[in-house]
């Protein structure tokens, strides 16, 4: 049978059949959680959806939340809930894992989640922070600087070393 191995998922695909492997939905990525998981997952969604207007949508093997920007995401493993939630700080709790800065206002903070009574303050605040970050304008606004003089030019140079002493 003529076809190609995709590069990324390995699967065989006959020649001519549509394959998109990076195409997912949350269902997929959710199916295979135990029911301790899929209960953790289903409170975190509902903790998101109440903060208000977004996007959610399944991206390879994440599922994303958005407003402006991502401001969560959720990657669901055999064992915990990986949740990366962006803030413009850097937060010190027991329930972070890990801290990275992504960009000059935002840093990452990886949080594991087993069960759904974890799905709670202070993890809905910090769902809160970010979502409310996440609404703002991707450039914070300038701030004014005063008006500087414009560097003297060649010809202003000269004719200020040629006076004559008086």
């Amino acid at each position: 049978m003529a076809g190609r191995e995709c590069y990324h998922c390995k699967q065989w695909v006959a020649e001519g059949e549509p394959h998109d492997c990076w195409t997912t939905t949350e269902a997929a990525l959710t199916q295979d959680l135990s029911e301790d998981l899929q209960e953790a997952w289903e409170r975190l969604r509902e903790a998101a959806v109440s903060l208000g207007d977004q996007r959610i949508y399944a991206s390879h093997k994440s599922i994303m939340f958005s407003r402006k920007s991502c401001y969560f995401f959720v990657r669901p493993k055999r064992s915990y809930l990986e949740v990366c939630v962006f803030l413009g700080r850097a937060l010190k709790a027991s329930q972070v894992r890990r801290v990275d800065s992504v960009s000059k206002a935002k840093v990452v903070h990886v949080l594991h989640i087993r069960h759904r009574d974890e799905v709670e303050a202070p993890i809905t605040d910090w769902l809160r922070q970010a979502y409310d970050l996440s609404g703002l304008a991707s450039k914070p606004a300038s701030r004014a600087r005063p008006a500087r003089k414009p560097a003297p030019t060649k010809r202003s140079a000269k004719r200020s070393r040629k006076r004559p002493a008086g």
